[in-house]
């Protein structure tokens, strides 16, 4: 019984005050400057994050499209020991990461195919050069994830942030009018739990999508040292078959 008279008691002095709105219109007037600040940092984050998502997600799906064409293509062509037209397929498929490293690796075996043995550190200059065809694709896969990861780390903390300073302007509010209702404090309120819940809504897809997009580039780097491992194999057989003959 004592628990609904309380509760009676709070929905009394609730209504004494003056009537409360939490709409988007409303608590956008009683922001201060340092939340303002708060949603405007918060903005450029979810933008940032928004651009990033869409750029690395139709990257990853032209590349992966381009691939799977590529791959019959270059296969036929070498199985045909015909490495400029491999190359010339090779150049064709510029967003592919399989066509950029194998084309690597084809055109430094290409430049020693003229000698009539190839030496241990030839075919190592062949290794090295898909190597650095890896790690410079795979940089380019990573670009804009480490900006993702920031958002997701940082954004909680913003709101955080604006969640302190409304948490602050109650207590002012409640200091200037100690018999102030909720009314004197609701605006810093609806601040404090704008600016938490923005921070969470920004932060949580940031996460998802570089753990989406870290999977991606992992992928793609065992396609990549697969299709070196496969070439440097390929060239072996090569140079074998011509020592041969």
């Amino acid at each position: 019984m004592t628990f609904f008279v309380s509760l009676m008691g709070f929905f009394l002095m609730f209504a004494e005050n003056e009537a409360i709105s939490f709409g988007i219109y409303d608590i956008a007037k009683s922001l201060t400057i340092p939340g303002w600040v708060v949603i405007f940092t918060l903005l450029i984050e979810a933008v940032y994050m928004i651009a990033v998502g869409i750029e690395r997600w139709l990257t990853y799906n032209k590349a992966k499209q381009q691939s799977r064409q590529y791959a019959p293509k270059v296969a036929q062509a070498l199985k045909n020991s015909n490495i400029d037209e491999a190359i010339s397929i090779s150049d064709k498929h510029k967003d592919s990461h399989l066509a950029m490293v194998v084309s690597s690796g084809l055109k430094e075996f290409q430049a020693h195919q003229g000698n009539a043995n190839i030496s241990a550190d030839e075919m190592e200059a062949s290794k090295r050069a898909l190597e650095r065809a890896i790690a410079v694709k795979t940089a380019e896969l990573k670009r804009g994830l480490a900006g993702l990861a920031t958002v997701g780390s940082t954004a909680p903390f913003v709101g955080l942030f604006g969640t302190v300073v409304g948490i602050i302007g109650a207590f002012q509010a409640l200091r200037t009018n100690q018999t102030a209702g909720i009314g004197a404090v609701g605006g810093a309120i609806a601040e404090a739990l704008v600016a938490t819940a923005f921070g969470i809504a920004v932060a949580v897809p940031a996460v998802w999508l570089f753990n989406y997009f870290t999977n991606k580039v992992t992928s793609f780097s065992v396609e990549m040292e697969n299709s070196a491992s496969e070439l440097v194999d390929y060239f072996i057989k090569q140079r074998t078959r011509q020592l041969n003959g």
